[in-house]
């Protein structure tokens, strides 16, 4: 099996001659009557991926402009038209634009911020392949994706084409590591992938005795919803217990095409899971959050995780305090049901794990009585004998 990665490195093609917005515009309106729209494969091909090409679509600010000229490989950029069709053309500050289109503060670097914050590449025995955890491995199958976040932990490798890994090697040491029984399949994106690629992958998977979960991690069904297609789910039922975790941040992204997608997914018995970046001026608003996640029910999605943004290079302009993060857990707690609380955690620097950050609702403790309160602020005892 070849699995090569097939994308150009996009980096910002500040010179590119662009389309002109009638051309654009054409094409999109072209593409709605035909149909091809709705087809995943139309998307990706006509991703905007230049600077002349974006500045038919929205008013670029000096700071997006900055990034666009600021010299050097950086994260590349590309959006889908769907995904386009979100962001407000007119307010530079408008959250779903700060995540997709540079700005010249992804040139700043802190003191502690990191190339590979999650340690992420001490702990891999094979090239594509993270072992972290003990039962649990990261398989990232490749760099590409469908939209590039400008918070991307994974920005060393994604769209770079740096990221080769080997699959042979991958699969004889799941084989060989027993304690192995999830894999968590990610990238880059696996849902950029054809069905029968990726199915070539879940099926070798599938076969390894010992592997009990497979799960993909994706923000596919955000930013192309057309890939969730009648064809892929029914591929991925067959590989039950089979799980998805969807990367979504605003509830702006909630559109009717996201919500068949999702619906598409959950018909199928396959469980999903989101996945929320906390972003500075984007997503810190505890009442946008609670929206958020009151939402993802509605569609039949769990929330899992709030992450505090990792301290990858260049995303200083991005986090939050961490007072930020357990306010909006206060908001959440009791305030909505308890489906809809996810939990805060930070990905310890360096490789140490996920880590739980939550409020302190325990005041004290003794051998004889806890002390506690409620989301209100009233304090109630608890004997323990």
């Amino acid at each position: 099996m070849s699995y090569t990665n097939a994308e150009p490195s996009f980096v910002h093609a500040y010179t590119d001659p662009g389309l002109s917005l009638d051309t654009i515009q054409a094409s999109w309106q072209r593409a709605r009557e035909t149909g091809e729209w709705h087809d995943w494969r139309w998307q990706f091909r006509n991703r905007i991926t230049d600077i002349e090409t974006l500045k038919q679509l929205i008013h670029v600010s000096r700071e997006e402009e900055n990034a666009f000229k600021a010299s050097g490989k950086n994260l590349p950029f590309a959006v889908t038209p769907y995904y386009m069709t979100l962001v407000d053309p007119h307010n530079p500050q408008d959250p779903i634009r700060k995540t997709v289109i540079p700005r010249i503060d992804e040139f700043a670097t802190s003191h502690h911020e990191m190339i590979d914050p999650c340690g992420e590449d001490k702990n891999s025995p094979v090239p594509g392949l993270v072992h972290r955890y003990p039962d649990r491995v990261l398989f990232l199958v490749n760099d590409m994706c469908s939209v590039y976040c400008r918070y991307c932990t994974r920005s060393r490798v994604v769209g770079s084409g740096d990221l080769h890994p080997e699959y042979a090697h991958i699969f004889e040491y799941l084989e060989q590591h027993t304690e192995v029984r999830d894999v968590l399949i990610s990238g880059g994106d696996p849902l950029v992938f054809s069905d029968d690629k990726l199915e070539d992958i879940i099926s070798r998977l599938r076969s390894i005795k010992h592997i009990e979960v497979i799960r993909i991690g994706t923000k596919v069904p955000v930013v192309l919803p057309q890939r969730v297609t009648d064809n892929l789910v029914k591929m991925l039922k067959k590989y039950h217990p089979f799980f998805m975790s969807i990367h979504f941040l605003h509830p702006r992204e909630i559109t009717p095409e996201v919500i068949e997608a999702c619906n598409r997914l959950a018909d199928a018995g396959i469980p999903t899971f989101s996945q929320t970046v906390l972003l500075k001026d984007v997503n810190d608003d505890p009442d946008v959050m609670k929206t958020l996640m009151q939402k993802l029910l509605t569609l039949r999605v769990r929330p899992y995780y709030i992450y505090q943004c990792d301290p990858v290079q260049g995303t200083s302009h991005f986090r939050t305090p961490i007072t930020t993060g357990l306010k909006i857990m206060e908001h959440l707690r009791g305030h909505t049901t308890g489906y809809a609380v996810p939990t805060y955690v930070i990905d310890a620097p360096g490789g140490g794990g996920k880590i739980p950050v939550s409020p302190d609702y325990v005041l004290s403790r003794d051998e004889e009585k806890i002390v506690l309160r409620n989301y209100e602020g009233n304090t109630f005892e608890y004997h323990l004998n």
